[in-house]
């Protein structure tokens, strides 16, 4: 196995891309959320490819335009598909023994493919989508707090605890925090997104397997969770684990449901 940075093109503009070498006839395309870079926070997009590949499956990242090292406008991840197919274009080019290809997205890239219907892919790994119709670069604030609907139950959960009551007689319960969330509790939800029923449209419209992951700790997958059928049977959560999986326990959940989808 071998890691090549190589450049390709997307109509007049030149994208830059990284391929994980293997020799697997299954390939997964990472698709980098946000305004991430193709290694992703902390490198981490960097490390699982090359996990993956280890494994036996070529892994192909790239940066969209106008991020990281790529040329262009960064038109943001509503305005992605043409960097998808370039990219998926490339990967099929310099591995040419591969026959499936599994695309893989969190937050805004799981979106982007989901809008894209799944176009050239024969599996899709859709972790945290996105269905905030603010953009999901903006977003981000120093309220990183459940929606009121997550925290409701939550509350709920914890009042049929006898240690959550316990805790709270010895002083071990942070008032000021409780009473912050208690009145956020009360607020009304988001409307209907708009964006949730697009992807939902897009991902009616793709033939092949996917998979829905969920992060438990995550407010980008507690609010898509309010507007998706939680009934549906390729939702997989992952108990305590944050946005990016950088809990051990929660990123050996996320390379094994990636293995699964690439063994399939």
């Amino acid at each position: 196995m071998s890691r090549l940075a190589l450049d390709f093109g997307c109509g007049s503009l030149k994208l830059a891309g990284a391929l994980d070498t293997a020799p697997g006839m299954t390939g997964l395309l990472i698709v980098s959320g946000g305004n991430e870079i193709r290694s992703g926070a902390f490198s981490g997009q960097s490390r699982l490819a090359a996990r993956i590949a280890q494994k036996g499956f070529p892994v192909f990242r790239f940066d969209r335009r106008g991020v990281g090292d790529s040329e262009g406008e960064n038109r943001g991840f509503r305005n992605s598909q043409g960097d998808i197919e370039a990219a998926l274009t490339a990967f099929k080019a310099m591995a040419p023994q591969v026959e499936r290809f599994i695309g893989f997205g969190n937050c805004d890239a799981a979106s982007a493919l989901m809008l894209m219907k799944g176009t050239g892919f024969d599996g899709l790994v859709l972790s945290n989508p996105w269905t905030i119709e603010t953009d999901s670069e903006t977003a981000q604030s120093d309220d990183d707090t459940p929606p009121p609907a997550a925290i409701r139950a939550r509350y709920a959960e914890k009042l049929r605890n006898p240690a959550e009551w316990a805790r709270l007689v010895k002083g071990g319960v942070d008032l000021g925090k409780l009473v912050r969330g208690i009145a956020k509790s009360v607020r009304s939800d988001a409307p209907p997104s708009l964006l949730a029923d697009q992807i939902r449209q897009g991902l009616n419209a793709f033939d092949g397997n996917a998979r829905i992951l969920l992060a438990s700790r995550d407010r980008t997958a507690q609010e898509f969770e309010r507007h998706w059928d939680s009934t549906d049977p390729r939702i997989s959560r992952c108990e305590g684990a944050s946005h990016a999986y950088v809990e051990p326990q929660a990123n050996a959940w996320l390379e094994a449901q990636i293995l699964a989808a690439l063994r399939a």
